[in-house]
């Protein structure tokens, strides 16, 4: 059994199947909503505060709540004269532009100063714990038909792909080691998609009075694709679209994402792995393990870390262990917050550097990520070459392998072939040139993407 294709970076790729098999539903209530009427009316008069004057439509866009269940706050907040109708712009309190009134500008300014936090309403601590379990990665279970799904676009040897699927049904931790530039992050990525195509994250949490903030953009890719939503009904049920956000078809204080990967590098130290107090904001930002629940951390670069990896390890001992992690609140306080997400210690050091046997013992499954023999580096070569529409050329690969490989000047890596065709597509984009492997731009390109021999 082989899985094809080449580029470490090609596009996404299939999503696999394994839709989850029920969402979070919108609250008919506040008191569904796990949120009183002062704090949803604290966000109401932040947000109105930022905006200066908001249609009622557009609030409850900011804050992702039901028009009714919002409705009800906005009609408070009128009767407590915070609160004022600017204009109209239809009959329904929809179509209504709201704006703060000198009282509520004095209240709104108050609000800012306990907490700066403007944007969808956050959930509650305990629906947040039920919903990351609903979804656990823990759940997944891979068969061979599976990771072979997972993995189509890409070159990965049958030895590692035979090692892969039992280190991801273990839910521990997996250990990657190799060069640089064979594509562990990327093993990564798909990894991820195993444990579901979609997951529903919030945007921000509500633990013991005050907001966490969860939803990571830069992880949390979600909305539909390009074709999808071309193709998006402009009505349901005969309801015009312009008030569909008001039949929302899951609570959109929750975002429907992808799984994420969460990438920690060199710059991880200890003090990352806990609440990040936000002194400005007066909110917490979520450490990067618990942006990744639900989908794969990676702890790349390891060894590389301004903490010694002894000291990393010990504190994910017990949360890889427990699948709980403790936290620490700004009062002192610990809360015990969900640790699901399957990680991935990824390195280009010798593992021998990194510890001793005890260490690595901890670590369950380890696996070689390797250069690219021959044969793999071609199929990887000719697939870069058909993705970018470039003619190949079997000398383009004579003259890798003679030129720089075999003179020394570097090894092969699975990376290469995509980053030599795209320094020569660029040159030949300059010269006003067809693309294709002529010797000339092979060798201009090599030249200026291998430092030459010292």
């Amino acid at each position: 059994m082989e899985v094809m294709i080449a580029n470490p970076e090609v596009a996404d790729g299939p999503e696999l199947a394994r839709p989850i098999t029920s969402v979070p539903t919108p609250p008919d209530s506040l008191e569904e909503a796990g949120l009183s009427d002062e704090f949803v009316g604290g966000l109401v008069l932040k947000a109105l505060n930022v905006r200066g004057t908001a249609l009622g439509f557009d609030l409850f866009d900011m804050l992702a709540l039901p028009m009714g269940v919002l409705d009800e706050v906005i009609q408070q907040l009128q009767e407590q004269r915070l609160v004022e109708v600017h204009t109209t712009k239809g009959p329904r309190r929809g179509e209504w532009v709201f704006k703060l009134t000198g009282a509520g500008r004095t209240r709104a300014s108050e609000e800012l100063a306990m907490c700066r936090y403007v944007g969808p309403a956050p959930v509650p601590f305990e629906d947040f714990r039920k919903w990351v379990e609903l979804q656990s990665a823990e759940r997944a279970r891979v068969t061979e038909q599976d990771l072979q799904e997972a993995l189509d676009g890409i070159v990965v040897p049958d030895s590692m792909v035979e090692q892969l699927g039992p280190a991801i049904n273990s839910g521990r931790s997996l250990f990657l080691f190799g060069d640089p530039g064979n594509g562990k992050t990327l093993l990564a990525e798909r990894i991820a998609r195993l444990f579901g195509d979609r997951y529903y994250v919030p945007y921000a949490v509500l633990v013991d009075g005050s907001v966490m903030v969860v939803h990571d953009p830069v992880h949390h890719h979600f909305g539909l694709p390009d074709e999808a939503a071309a193709e998006a009904p402009v009505s349901r049920n005969g309801v015009p679209s312009d008030i569909l956000r008001a039949l929302p078809e899951h609570d959109r204080r929750y975002a429907e994402a992808r799984r994420p990967v969460v990438i920690t590098g060199g710059e991880l130290t200890l003090d990352q792995l806990d609440l990040q107090w936000d002194p400005m904001g007066r909110m917490y930002q979520a450490p990067p393990q618990l942006k990744a629940a639900g989908g794969v951390l990676v702890v790349d670069d390891l060894g590389r870390q301004r903490v010694p990896v002894r000291d990393l390890l010990n504190r994910w001992v017990v949360p890889l262990e427990h699948r709980e992690d403790y936290l620490t609140l700004g009062t002192g306080k610990k809360i015990v917050v969900p640790f699901d997400c399957f990680v991935i210690f990824s390195t280009n050091l010798d593992p021998s550097e990194l510890g001793d046997e005890a260490f690595l013992r901890r670590i369950h499954y380890k696996i070689e990520v390797t250069d690219p023999d021959r044969g793999e580096y071609e199929r990887i070569f000719r697939a870069c070459c058909d993705e970018r529409e470039i003619p190949f050329e079997t000398y383009a690969l004579e003259y890798l392998f003679d030129e720089v490989y075999g003179k020394g000047t570097a090894e092969p890596r699975r990376c290469h072939p995509r980053d030599v065709l795209d320094h020569l597509q660029n040159l030949a984009e300059y010269r006003r040139e067809p693309v294709r492997l002529s010797r000339d731009l092979i060798e201009q390109a090599c030249r200026s993407y291998f430092l030459p021999l010292s």
